[in-house]
């Protein structure tokens, strides 16, 4: 295994339970307890996790992990995913996308879609986040608008009210919203109040508004709230998904397609 995966499984593995001794790591991981306290030792000069007497403990109270230490989970549906919502868009529409693992799949989604391999543009694609606007901007028949704002490391995201100028200012066909949960009663949320904030902004400029969540995020909420469900028109997720979570989306009005 090399250092790259073994850390994205550490921190994973960290995020899950607040704390790992290095003695479990090193089992879990089929490595040697020197190798764990190693990257243990490493990753708490990078601050990404508290030092403790025989292993370690999540950074700080409120804690996320950043964008690119996230392990690929759930990445076969996410693809599926990505693909289904790359299907709904309209060539020659502005589409806003969120951050996000599963956003950053439905961008390469765009990005390969035989409907949108040529035009004048082929897509006008309005994203907060730089990753996005990295992978796509190479792509001729697509414009890229990026927002303005403050770059959170975690999860490649501008925000700040930097990006209020810019949103203010125009108007989308459709946004495409991320989430780390989307519950009929407390609505599609966020970790982070300044990535709501911003990822509310592109869902009242658009028309009409996709969430893009595997099923591990449905019927979950999460500290900052985007929007209600209600403010939801499709919901994209994976096969996984019970029927009762299918028929209460249904109930208010989101259209549910599951892949």
């Amino acid at each position: 295994m090399s250092r790259d995966a073994r850390w994205k499984a550490l921190l994973e593995l960290l995020v899950e339970r607040g704390r790992l001794e290095v003695e479990q790591a090193a089992a879990e991981l089929e490595v040697s307890p020197a190798t764990i306290r190693r990257d243990f030792d490493q990753l708490a000069e990078q601050q990404m996790l508290v030092r403790t007497r025989g292993g370690a403990v999540v950074h700080g109270v409120s804690y996320e992990l950043p964008l690119r230490y996230k392990t690929a989970r759930h990445a076969t549906e996410k693809q599926r995913i990505a693909k289904a919502v790359a299907d709904l868009v309209v060539p020659g529409e502005a589409v806003g996308l969120t951050g996000g693992t599963t956003t950053t799949e439905v961008a390469r989604a765009l990005a390969v879609h035989p409907d949108l391999a040529s035009g004048s543009p082929a897509l006008t694609v309005v994203t907060n986040a730089l990753n996005i606007a990295g992978e796509l901007v190479v792509r001729p028949q697509f414009k890229i608008v990026l927002t303005g704002g403050v770059a959170r490391p975690q999860s490649y995201e501008l925000v700040g009210p930097l990006a209020d100028g810019v949103l203010s200012q125009i108007t989308m066909d459709v946004a495409v919203l991320g989430v780390v949960a989307f519950d009929v009663t407390h609505g599609a949320a966020a970790h982070d109040e300044a990535e709501a904030a911003i990822n509310r902004l592109l869902c009242e400029r658009a028309e009409r508004v996709i969430v893009a969540a595997d099923s591990s995020k449905l019927g979950r909420r999460a500290f900052a709230r985007i929007c209600a469900a209600e403010s939801v028109d499709t919901l994209v997720t994976d096969a996984a998904v019970d029927e009762e979570t299918v028929r209460r989306f249904t109930e208010v009005g989101v259209g549910v397609v599951a892949v």
